[in-house]
């Protein structure tokens, strides 16, 4: 054995009961699990009193940049995640040409930053897949970014595919899925994702789906019409025969407060009638996005130059104010906007707007004697759409309704960059066990852990990981069910997770005592595609 971990208290990830054992890893697999004290290695770790389970899965994750730019990755492997799922809610890198990729530079720096000096050097998924085979902290899946294939092949304007630019769209989508890619994503709160209709979304589904794939929506709305969205999605994936994964399940806003049971009886109804549906969610009540991801569609078209042309005529910033302030935009999911809700927590140009990091635009407005949505529209100017926002429109009731739920898995959604960035990019995983688990009891400890190892293993078809078995792939961590806790917070949130002194990634160290080492275990998984 390459390494014994001995004695450890075994959370399998099935959800079935703890057991005590050794667990022997050779050559980046689970070469054996025998009884406790008996394994010898050429290295042992004295695993008593922690528990040892597989290593967890981000099922919504927005590194896809940043396991390049920052190999080290710290803020995910210190809370125990072995792989993430890249490629979300519609918008990444891959495929691009040079055109959407120069767009979706400037229009994705809130969410993913535009690192200095990172080369660009992938068009495709495949080679995409190749640059994060170089070398990167944890595994990676993709999933293909249905706004990014709109904005390859018909553009950032809102209206209907051409006939010959929607056989395009389905032929990348299909090339990409045969050269990894584990499904579609869908973002339909964001342009242009959100300019696709629904014969538009059922026909990209089908490719997706007799690829083997799934589809994984951020759908149309988490505000007002949000059960009207969730039931789009399920009948987008019923008539298109794909698995649906809905992304970042949410009831959000004070439309929805104590609904959650609403959305899992839509959902029970579904999956009783033979729907293939699973979700995630992350545990924390506000939302992070970018700060122009509030405004309304018709205001993001035709890409970032020509919505800060809108945002300078006074015409359009009068009739974007009434949108946002009494219709309520659908890209602030069909509610009016409380700005007192909304706080900037990430700017590009610091050296003129650090004074709004960490403050409501509502608060700015007031200190500063302007119109709130004036103030919003100004620092949109400011920044080039560069900036971040946490959004505080959760509830807690909702929150855990959703996470007992049968299909539910765990995912960040967390968003890297920004001065003060949410702290679920750094803390989610240690949370769901220290203070819904341990402290509330919301979730036994098995069933949490099956959450985010093998629950999310089975979705994207990956039968040697999100379990503890021999021949299995070594992803593993090792936590003190006692003392492991998100130290991540709203003020300090780049704070790595406590009690998770061991993280191995295809069978290396990667958190060793506590300490990052310097390997790069990582690769890109492939889906074998149908």
């Amino acid at each position: 054995m390459d390494i014994a971990l001995r004695g450890a208290r075994v959370v399998d990830g099935t959800g079935s009961p703890e057991y005590r054992a050794d667990v022997g890893v050779h050559n980046g697999r689970i070469a054996e699990v025998a009884a406790p004290l008996s394994l010898s290695a050429r290295r042992v770790i004295d695993a008593s009193g922690l528990v040892l389970a597989p290593g967890f899965v981000d099922m919504h994750s927005h590194s896809d940049l940043r396991v390049l730019s920052e190999p080290e990755h710290l803020a995910k492997v210190s809370q125990g995640v072995t792989l993430e799922v890249l490629g979300q809610d519609g918008l990444s890198y891959a495929p691009v040409d040079e055109r959407t990729l120069t767009s979706l530079r400037a229009q994705l720096a809130g969410w993913n930053d535009d690192p200095p000096g990172l080369d660009w050097n992938w068009r495709s998924v495949a080679e995409y897949l190749d640059r994060l085979d170089e070398g990167i902290a944890v595994n990676a899946a993709y999933l293909v970014p249905q706004g990014t294939l709109r904005m390859l092949c018909v553009g950032s304007e809102n209206r209907p595919a051409s006939e010959s630019e929607f056989a395009e769209m389905r032929r990348v989508l299909d090339r990409s899925l045969r050269e990894g890619a584990f499904g579609m994503s869908a973002g339909l709160t964001y342009t242009p994702g959100m300019f696709a209709d629904r014969a538009e979304l059922e026909a990209l589904c089908a490719v997706t789906g007799q690829r083997g794939g799934f589809f994984c929506p951020h759908h149309r709305s988490y505000g007002a019409g949000a059960l009207d969205a969730y039931t789009e999605m399920i009948e987008v994936g019923a008539a298109a025969g794909c698995p649906l994964h809905l992304a970042h399940a949410t009831m959000n806003f004070e439309v929805n407060a104590g609904r959650a049971g609403e959305l899992l009886t839509l959902l029970d109804d579904a999956i009783d009638s033979g729907a293939d549906i699973t979700l995630d969610s992350y545990p924390y009540l506000p939302g992070c996005t970018a700060l122009h991801a509030l405004l309304p569609s018709w205001a993001g078209a035709g890409g970032v130059e020509a919505t800060l042309e809108r945002l300078r005529d006074p015409a359009l910033r009068a009739r974007i104010r009434e949108v946002l302030e009494v219709e309520g935009s659908d890209g602030c999911h069909g509610v009016p906007v409380d700005w007192d809700g909304i706080e900037i927590n990430g700017v590009r140009r610091p050296e003129v707007n650090a004074h709004l990091l960490g403050r409501t635009v509502g608060e700015v407005a007031r200190a500063e004697g302007k119109q709130p949505t004036e103030l919003y529209l100004d620092v949109l100017l400011s920044e080039r759409l560069g900036s971040s926002c946490l959004m505080h429109v959760g509830h807690e009731e909702n929150v855990r309704a959703i996470m007992r739920h049968r299909v539910h898995t765990a995912g960040s959604d967390g968003l890297l960059v920004g001065d003060k960035p949410h702290p679920r990019a750094w803390g989610t995983f240690p949370r769901y066990l220290a203070h819904y688990t341990r402290e509330l009891g919301i979730l036994g400890l098995e069933e949490c852990v099956n959450h985010m190892t093998a629950r999310p293993a089975d979705r994207l078809g990956l039968p040697d990981r999100g379990r503890i078995r021999e021949g299995n792939v070594a992803d593993l961590v090792l936590f003190d069910p006692d003392g492991v806790v998100d130290t991540a917070t709203f003020d300090d949130p780049r704070r790595q997770a406590a009690g998770i002194p061991y993280v191995l990634v295809n069978g290396v160290p990667v958190i060793d005592e506590g300490e990052r080492t310097d390997a790069l275990p990582g690769h890109a998984l492939r889906h074998r595609c149908r």
